[in-house]
């Protein structure tokens, strides 16, 4: 083994063991950066030493831009949903259950039981061979499920290559993908600030970020692991819960709360004591499990149709409190929709006191049929969103009204509109509303956008009234003496802000153009449009029908992104900004591969590809003359397709006679 090589294999179990330390055991040995320094060294040498790579190397874990479907594995043991319970009667009940089916009685528990966290994720089932993993794969319907391995690599808290061990040759191990609170509570203040739909709970957002194609994406949301089975024909003992201590050794995150219980009473004990403490748990539960320890007995006590008769579910209750509604406000976010907000007597709820839930839409509103000063019903459960769950009708004043949804904006009194095909309202008055106004300000100053440091929501508010800053360009101009003599504001503090004004003109470009507030353009679309258009110039000469070729780009957004800049005022904004320095183009490398070998093409790109992404393709396809197109004509001269390509498309190509080839023959093509 060469010195190169050695150094390799060093690195990798080093940053294994690290991000085990980090992300498994919370007791990390080293600091950031001296973490950061491992990781650019290794990245180095694998660059250098390309015949030495391994897709389960630590610099895998960020995840590749490559988007792909993803595949339908069968469950080589069916994946079995378990019988739920609500009450400890229950429980107890099931516990007797066993004992009697097993041929024991007696108040003791014969058979010892297992209980466990019931954490409130996503099922996974992971597949390890010669102490490699080798495959992901979701619970689908049980039988069959979606293969995730590359989203799953980028889970820091899985191991991906075991340390040398007693574990099996080869066996599955299955557990919950679940999302911290902390990680869903940032993620969803990004929803929220950039107006987005939020994830009710972190099961919702756990899930959906399974799926995204995009597994460049999944490594940023900062999922975890917690595994609860482990499944082999040489498994390292007879009873699961020394099993879940070896995988504990071998370095899957199992949880604490793990105990063996020996009596009824110490089964009704343990729910007691994790109804109150699972509130102090940095991932959301939404109950306990409790499984007979034994295999051997396991094996006795056999399935029902759905589920295993040696485990149960024991579910919590969600947590809810009755107080008073205050006031319904109605509140105008910088695209002009207007959110009904319930404003309550505070009420403590889940270990936080709540004072104000959405009311969502008009829709919502009507549904539940809320008077003035109702008594509402607040939930939480396993969502960290206060939600209006219902009305306490015994409770409602005598001749209250009930809450109308205003019709005109309550800030600049324009008569709202409804949005076609939606249950929301909008203010049309997008140049002249103040809260839309200070809105777009906010993001555009976001940490995702422009990031101008030193500008925040109060400052933006402070600009806007204070007339320095009406819209973004006029970001621009400002001095810092034009900042001096604002209220809290010094000569350090004025100054932070406009170097920190300068430094956004070196933000990509395609953060530019999210920063802008197009209607429904949101960052991962931001970010497919700036890399197909590649300049601002461009974008605002496209018609609807050349951006629906896009991908991700809609008729919907297509139309909003003409209109934004068929608006003269988004044009000055543009071209201020374009003089003051900022970015409207993509820095394109110099390529020399660059041809004419596809000019007069017009290409249709459609399906899911292996080699390269779609908009690498489709750059591609520009780099050498031709043009891309997202429907098929007569025009088209051939489509470019890859794995489900969509059946109306092929049904037309075939029609009409236009050419498919594959991503093989596309790059013989180019070369």
């Amino acid at each position: 083994m060469s010195q190169e090589s050695e150094r390799i294999a060093w690195l990798r179990d080093e940053l294994n063991r690290h991000n085990h330390a980090y992300y498994v055991n919370n007791t990390p040995e080293i600091s950031d950066r001296e973490y950061d320094m491992m990781m650019k060294e290794l990245e180095a040498l694998e660059a250098s030493h390309p015949e030495l790579a391994d897709p389960l190397s630590p610099t895998r874990r960020v995840g590749s831009d490559l988007t792909r479907g993803f595949a339908q594995v069968k469950h080589i043991r069916p994946m079995l949903s378990l019988g739920n319970t609500y009450s400890v009667p229950e429980v107890d009940d099931w516990v007797a259950r066993c004992n009697d089916m097993l041929g024991n009685s007696g108040g003791l528990v014969s058979v010892p039981i297992v209980g466990e966290m019931k954490f409130d994720g996503t099922s996974i089932s992971l597949t390890y061979e010669n102490g490699r993993l080798v495959r992901a794969v979701t619970r689908g319907d049980g039988e069959k499920g979606d293969d995730v391995t590359d989203n799953v690599k980028t889970i820091r808290s899985i191991p991906l290559v075991l340390s040398p061990g007693d574990w099996p040759a080869e066996f599955e191990i299955r557990g919950e993908i679940v999302l911290p609170w902390k990680a869903f509570d940032r993620l969803n203040e990004e929803r929220a600030f950039n107006e987005e739909p939020l994830f009710a709970n972190p099961r919702n957002a756990a899930a959906g970020t399974l799926k995204t194609l995009n597994p460049a994406v999944v490594a940023k949301r900062g999922l975890d692991a917690y595994f609860y089975y482990l499944l082999s024909d040489s498994l390292p003992s007879d009873n699961h819960y020394d099993n879940m201590l070896k995988a504990r050794q071998w370095g899957f995150k199992v949880s604490e709360a793990m105990t063996l219980l020996d009596s009824e009473q110490a089964v009704n004990d343990f729910i007691n004591r994790w109804d109150k403490e699972r509130r102090e748990l940095p991932v959301a539960t939404d109950g306990l499990v409790f499984k007979v320890n034994s295999l051997r007995q396991q094996l006795n006590l056999g399935f029902t149709t759905k589920s295993p008769r040696w485990a149960i579910a024991y579910k919590f209750a969600a947590e809810r409190a009755l107080t008073r509604l205050e006031y319904v406000s109605f509140e105008v976010g910088r695209m002009g929709v207007v959110t009904p907000v319930a404003n309550l007597d505070p009420v403590l709820l889940s270990g936080t006191v709540v004072k104000r839930a959405s009311l969502h839409n008009e829709d919502i509103v009507k549904s539940l049929d809320i008077h003035e000063h109702d008594m509402l019903y607040v939930e939480k459960g396993g969502e960290i969103i206060p939600k209006i769950t219902g009305v306490d009708l015994d409770a409602r004043q005598p001749g209250a009204e009930p809450v109308r949804f205003i019709k005109e904006c309550p800030d600049c009194g324009s008569k709202l509109v409804r949005i076609a095909g939606e249950a929301a309202w909008q203010c049309p008055n997008k140049y002249g509303c103040r809260p839309q106004l200070i809105g777009r300000l906010e993001h555009f100053v976001g940490r995702h956008m422009m990031d101008i440091e030193g500008v925040g929501e109060e400052n933006c508010m402070q600009l806007y009234d204070a007339g320095l800053v009406r819209n973004i360009a006029d970001f621009y101009s400002l001095k810092a003496g034009d900042l001096e003599n604002l209220p809290g504001m010094g000569p350090r503090t004025a100054q932070k802000i406009i170097d920190g004004i300068e430094a956004s003109k070196n933000v990509p470009f395609e953060r530019v153009l999210y920063a802008l507030s197009i209607p429904s353009v949101g960052e991962t679309v931001s970010r497919k449009v700036a890399r197909a258009v590649k300049s601002l110039d461009r974008l605002m000469s496209m018609s609807a029908e050349e951006l629906v070729a896009i991908d991700d780009v809609g008729p919907k957004i297509a139309e909003g992104i003409v209109e934004f800049f068929s608006i003269e005022f988004n044009r000055n904004i543009i071209d201020r900004l374009r003089e003051a320095g900022v970015r409207t183009e993509i820095e394109v490398p110099v390529d020399t591969s660059a041809s004419d070998k596809l000019a007069g093409k017009v290409i249709v790109v459609s399906g899911v590809f292996s080699q390269h992404s779609r908009e690498e393709y489709k750059a591609m396809i520009e780099m050498n003359g031709g043009k891309n197109t997202g429907s098929i004509s007569k025009k088209t001269s051939f489509v470019l397709a890859g794995e489900n390509m969509g059946p109306s498309k092929l049904e037309k190509a075939k029609s009409i006679g236009v050419p498919i080839i594959g991503e093989d023959e596309f790059l013989d093509m180019i070369r």
